[in-house]
């Protein structure tokens, strides 16, 4: 790494940043600026001989990330779409979770699970839960609602079909990219650090963040805890969110470890609902984002503690094996009453709706990578087997009575009771879901003509087992277990150091459909109980990538296909391919040396049976910029425009949302108390214009549900490295 000249903010930054892993020296300049050495990279995040991929100039993406079986790869060194978002951008944009990160992304829009607060991601279009996310490669580890980003060192966004390089996601999503945590470490440098912070509603937090390494640097711990609680810039709506993490680390020269604690609790009170729009009802403009529809009765209860343990030997210089096992137990209770307006004039009708959930996770991961040359061509192939298993204890009860109000003057009416539709004991929920995912893949990664071609080859074996249970303990209703096999292929030639040009083909993967018992109508469907073949999402992908003086981007064209089922006749079937065609730029990077960059603009169209498919906005478009002031070197402030186009509300497309465009603007200033002791200040307005507005229409698959955009909210926090 070239020694570069930051500004002192900038300095301290990275210190706390996922750069912070590696050795630093440093000397202060007659401008305030400093000059660092050269650095050389030693503690590894995820107990891999690969380690981190370094920080790009800028500090808010890295050069790489993890890809899946093929492990951490350089960005111009796979044939594949993917940004790493750094730590440094998290904290200098006060994100306070995974979908507050993601909003970075032009590829990526964040909306809401199906009748609660769970986040999910839409990637090209297609979605992915927030319990379909991976842990450092594994499945099902994570809070399945909410994941507070106290826990994150890196968030990689992986963009496409990925089946091939992480396996099918157990909850049936992931069909259009994947989303994958890295959890923090030590770094090579003690860590002391304490953030005080508050935002608009008197919602204010604590958070601790402690590290060190032993004196020969072999073992690493690093101890984060946070706690949050207060009204949100919502008004009606009360946030409460408290969590610890430890991260331990061991390496030596041919052997790593490294293991993960975590606990979170999080709960929302009287949160801003998802809102429908019966059939036939126009819908009108956006309520005020700034006042809660929800009930005050209403909530969302979650527990989790999860954990994980990986480790990694070199049985020689040229093969390394690796073992992962990770667990999670995680408790959910809640009440909703999510709105049906009725009319244009924003009269909605609500039913409350208790639900109660535990859920059990295991899951492991074994593989074995090998080097080796075959005349002038190298290989690096990689076998990999793992396992998932979830058992999920739900029920529920909703009212008889309907709750009724109006999304455009909320009032707060008494909450009926559930005493109807129940499934199952709220108390003791029994067990409804058992899933059992198991795959074995194969990879070589082929270098030819001095390494200016690389060639990936692979396939996936995937099978899928799901059982479902009647509520209350009752007898198994269904049963689907079938597989598949998922092959990947994707060229990569380096035109110059600067410049890869790049195509992929590679599948996604979720369970097949099971036939209903009849047509929504009382007709009965000839192949009823008939369990579908998996579904295989197929994708083709050309692009080119750029890095180079500081700055880096790329630009990519991709097509995919995805299977949609219903009926023909009275037989449930395959009848058609969901069809998205886009077109991705993307830019980061510094464009001077007191100016960076991050943002991007894709294009994405849809097709299915020949309409639009619900909540896909043609165009979204993202621009951050970060301004380094030259004439007060400790002061940086930023601006971020983010743009998405109407959407489609229904799958007729006669309904439709309209754009959105929000305006983000911040700012940080360091404060040198000592040669050893720093404040960060750091200040910020989102949603600076108050816009309201329909941030997304569904998040799950055929449902079209919208969700209020968050209101402006204005951010302070202080942060003191001691």
């Amino acid at each position: 790494m070239r020694p570069t000249a930051f500004r002192l903010s900038a300095l301290t930054l990275a210190v706390l940043a996922a750069t912070a892993q590696a050795q630093q020296t440093s000397a202060q300049n007659d401008d305030g600026s400093y000059d660092l050495d050269a650095v050389q990279v030693q503690s590894s995040a995820d107990a891999s001989k690969q380690g981190l991929s370094e920080v790009f100039a800028g500090g808010q993406v890295a050069e790489g990330g993890k890809v899946g079986i093929l492990g951490t790869q350089d960005m111009m060194d796979t044939p594949y779409s993917y940004t790493t978002y750094t730590e440094q951008l998290i904290e200098d944009q006060q994100a306070a979770s995974v979908g507050d990160i993601l909003l970075n992304d032009p590829a990526v829009r964040v909306a809401r699970g199906f009748g609660n607060y769970q986040q999910v991601y839409l990637v090209r279009g297609l979605p992915v839960f927030s319990d379909d996310i991976t842990y450092n490669g594994l499945y099902g580890l994570l809070p399945r609602q909410y994941l507070a980003s106290e826990f994150i060192e890196r968030v990689q966004v992986f963009r496409g079909a990925n089946t091939f390089l992480n396996g099918a996601a157990p909850g049936g999503s992931g069909l259009g990219g994947a989303v994958n945590i890295v959890p923090k470490r030590a770094p090579n440098r003690d860590l002391n650090q304490i953030t005080l912070d508050t935002q608009s509603g008197g919602h204010s937090g604590l958070a601790a963040d402690f590290a060190g390494r032993s004196e020969d640097g072999r073992f690493g711990i690093r101890f984060n805890a946070a706690r949050h609680d207060g009204d949100t810039a919502v008004d009606g709506e009360e946030a409460e969110l408290s969590m610890a993490h430890i991260g331990l680390d061991f390496r030596e020269e041919v052997f790593r470890l490294s293991a993960d604690l975590g606990f979170q609790k999080h709960r929302v009170d009287g949160g801003q609902p998802n809102i429908t729009y019966a059939a036939g009802v126009p819908i009108g403009d956006a309520p005020d984002a700034d006042e809660s529809i929800g009930q005050s009765w209403t909530y969302s209860d979650s527990n989790d503690i999860f954990g994980t343990l990986r480790a990694e030997y070199d049985f020689a210089d040229n093969i390394t094996g690796w073992l992962a096992v990770g667990a999670r137990h995680g408790e959910e209770n809640s009440i909703f009453a999510n709105p049906t307006v009725n009319n244009i004039n924003g009269d909605y009708t609500a039913s409350r709706f208790d639900t109660a959930r535990e859920d059990s996770v295991l899951t492991g991961e074994t593989g074995l990578r090998v080097n080796f040359d075959t005349g002038a061509i190298g290989h690096t192939v990689t076998v990999s087997g793992s396992r998932y298993e979830l058992k999920s204890d739900n029920a529920y009860a909703m009212s008889s009575a309907s709750v009724t109000g109006n999304i455009y003057n909320p009032t707060t009416v008494s909450r009926p009771p559930a005493n109807a539709f129940t499934g199952g004991d709220l108390d003791n929920p029994q067990m409804t879901i058992k899933t059992q995912f198991s795959s074995f893949a194969l990879a070589d990664q082929l270098s030819m003509l001095d390494e200016r071609l690389l060639v990936t080859l692979g396939a996936r074996f995937q099978n899928i087992q799901d059982k479902s249970y009647a509520y209350g303990g009752g007898a198994r209703t269904a049963n689907y277990d079938d597989h598949a096999l998922t092959p990947s292929l994707g060229f990569l030639y380096k035109l110059t150091p600067s410049v890869s040009l790049f195509a992929n083909y590679i599948e996604g993967l979720q369970k097949g459909d099971v036939a209903p018992a009849d047509d929504g109508n009382g007709n009965p469907v000839a192949n009823a109980g008939e369990a579908l073949e998996p579904y295989e999402t197929k994708q083709t992908e050309v692009g080119i990538k750029y890095e180079g003086g500081g700055l880096g981007g790329s630009l990519s064209v991709y097509r995919s296909e995805k299977p949609e089922a219903g009926l023909e006749g009275n037989v449930y079937k395959e009848l058609y391919d969901q069809e998205n065609t886009g077109v991705e730029l993307m830019a980061y990077g510094n464009l001077t040396r007191d100016l960076t960059v991050l943002g991007g603009v894709s294009y994405l169209d849809t097709d299915v049976d020949g309409n639009d498919a619900i909540g896909s906005p043609e165009t979204q478009a993202n621009l951050n910029l970060e301004y380094r002031v030259p004439q007060l070197p400790d002061l940086a402030v930023d601006g971020r425009v983010i743009y998405t186009s109407s959407q489609y509300a229904d799958a007729a497309n006669t309904r439709k949302v309209d754009s959105w465009t929000r305006l983000d603007l911040g700012g940080r200033y360091l404060i040198a108390l000592s040669d050893s002791q720093f404040l960060t200040l750091r200040a910020r307005v989102e949603n600076v214009t108050g816009e309201d507005y329909w941030a997304s229409v569904g998040g799950f698959p055929g449902a079209d549900y919208l969700t209020v955009g968050a209101p402006r909210t204005y951010m302070l926090s202080a942060t003191l490295d001691f």
